[in-house]
């Protein structure tokens, strides 16, 4: 096997290690907001989703691109086999964190009645009990940016499992505890101190992670301080070269992330105060945004991580190729980190478009909300794509060093965007429907942009049919099976079950038999219209397998 097959296969199966785990934590996520939310209510979620909205948006500031600057500078030094320098990195992101994470957390505590604004101050003291998770985050992501810039992402997988699992069991125990403790029949700051409990699972799952990467560090410590000792590198950086470099390079990525992702914050400013300004009451106005960030982000950001995931895996790849000067290596990854994503949130998109209903039936059955929660997951099924091309094609960038672009990139559509959010809002009448639509065009202008700067950078040409027509046509033919399985399989366990068994527990049941025949169907259609050939198929993660099994039933 040729090196560059043995590297793209080394990257899909990073990828896969990263969506694996990134699936587990969805899936956890999606199982424990489902009671938390029947435990604060949509009142509750919606201070919950405000407070971790600034939370996120002062973390993107702080340190959350961390992992991937950190796995981007060492990543090169390795290439280079500059082990003392790639360490000398390491130290000098910790100091990074250890000085503007500390700062940012205790910005957060004492500033949270401003940042979360007049008209939701019943969300300050949930963006509090978040404000320590901030600092600890930072190293968390210095941990796991080294170990991903070496080519791992198993202890990265392993430790967001983990930071999940604490997640989602402090968030159940400690909102019902708080609940319990502090509101005590007071049912108006019920949802409150229930936001409360749940926010402290977040930090309390941080720990855990935190904890765990330290315990694997020491674990290889011996490792890293041999590889350092076999260094012969005559040019050692001093640590102020490496601060230099640091802020030059983490700053502008943690920038363009922050643009990329602050659009949720200012969605959630306009929307509030355009509600407001329309005289609806602020809990009515947090019912209604909780909808929108608590039930339809949870669920669109499942397919989403897959793209992430991939991007993560992809940057210490593409970094090394660029700084060795391999320009056609770095097209090769692009070319099939694009098509393996593309392949997944295609079918993604028009899977969550098909099945809103009866995922929200089982996930959040709030009967107040629930028509609303499956009318916008439906209009907005479609960001799966955006967003996820949008992910990989930043981590390119990212990855070769233009880090300015990917900035540039999220300024103009954040700048338009806006301006489309408040349009639709003031001169439509529209509600979350507003939010769903400038989403869309915001990770669709995403989308055009980085895929201009990819191919001026790159020389790249994105390849169309098999990327992306094959995996729509046959998406969108599973689409048609998986919905009228899921009426007769429902229609049938009804007759047969409907007196002993839950309603919840038969849509489960009828919805993961429709799924499991539109998995089947969608990788028949994939092969039979020549969407992947075999030897695309073999280079996939377990492709050996998945190539018997398509040999097997004559579909290659």
């Amino acid at each position: 096997m040729s090196n560059q097959n043995q590297q793209t296969e080394n990257v899909l199966a990073q990828a896969t290690i990263l969506m694996v785990a990134g699936i587990i934590t969805r899936i956890i996520g999606l199982l424990y907001r489902s009671p938390v939310t029947s435990i604060i209510g949509d009142e509750g979620n919606g201070y919950y989703s405000i407070a971790v909205n600034i939370y996120a948006m002062v973390l993107l500031i702080s340190s959350y691109s961390i992992p991937l600057a950190v796995s981007k500078v060492v990543s090169a030094r390795l290439a280079l086999k500059q082990y003392r320098n790639a360490h000398r990195v390491f130290r000098c992101a910790l100091i990074y964190v250890l000085v503007v994470g500390g700062v940012a957390s205790l910005l957060t505590f004492f500033g949270a009645g401003v940042l979360v604004g007049e008209s939701q101050l019943k969300a300050a003291p949930v963006l509090q009990v978040l404000a320590p998770t901030i600092f600890l985050s930072g190293f968390l992501g210095v941990f796991r940016g080294y170990f991903q810039a070496h080519g791992t992402m198993v202890p990265t997988s392993v430790s967001q499992i983990i930071e999940q699992i604490a997640n989602a069991i402090v968030s159940i125990g400690a909102a019902l505890l708080f609940i319990h403790l502090f509101a005590r029949g007071d049912e108006v700051m019920r949802p409150v101190f229930g936001a409360m409990g749940s926010a402290a699972g977040i930090g309390a799952g941080v720990l855990v992670g935190l904890l765990f990467m330290l315990f694997i560090y020491r674990l290889n410590l011996s490792f890293f301080r041999k590889r350092q000792a076999r260094d012969r590198t005559v040019e050692v950086e001093s640590y102020r070269q490496i601060f230099i470099i640091i802020f030059s390079m983490v700053t502008p990525v943690i920038l363009a992330t922050f643009i990329y992702n602050t659009s949720t914050i200012i969605d959630q400013t306009v929307y509030l105060r355009m509600m407001d300004h329309r005289g609806m009451a602020a809990e009515q106005a947090a019912i209604y945004y909780g909808v929108f960030s608590g039930k339809y982000w949870v669920l669109i950001n499942v397919p989403i991580a897959l793209a992430n995931s991939m991007s993560t895996a992809m940057i210490p790849a593409v970094s090394s190729n660029y700084t060795l000067g391999n320009l056609e290596k770095c097209a090769d990854h692009v070319r099939e980190a694009i098509q393996f994503v593309m392949l997944i949130s295609i079918p993604a998109a028009v899977g969550i478009g098909v099945m809103a209903k009866p995922v929200m039936e089982v996930m959040f059955p709030q009967r107040e909300t629930l028509s609303l929660a499956v009318m916008i997951l439906r209009m907005g099924c479609i960001s799966v794509v955006f967003y996820a091309l949008s992910t990989v094609t930043n981590g390119v960038i990212q990855g070769i060093g233009k880090v300015s672009i990917p900035l540039r990139n999220a300024a103009i559509s954040l700048v338009l965007h806006v301006a489309i959010l408040i349009v639709l809002l003031k001169e439509t009448g529209m509600n979350l429907e507003a939010l769903v639509i400038a989403t869309m065009f915001y990770s669709l202008l995403m989308c055009i942009l980085n895929n201009l700067a990819v191919r001026k950078y790159l020389h790249y040409r994105q390849e169309i049919k098999k990327t992306f027509m094959i995996p729509l046509l046959s998406a969108l033919l599973m689409g048609v099976v998986c919905q009228t399985v899921y009426q007769a399989f429902y229609v049938l366990l009804i007759r047969l079950l409907g007196t002993m068994l839950p309603i919840r527990l038969l849509i489960f049941a009828a919805m993961m038999i429709a799924i499991a025949a539109a998995v089947v169907i969608y990788f028949i259609l994939i092969l039979k219209l020549n969407g992947v050939s075999e030897e695309e198929l073999a280079g996939f993660p377990k492709g050996g397998v998945l190539v018997r099994i398509a040999k097997k039933y004559k579909l290659l």
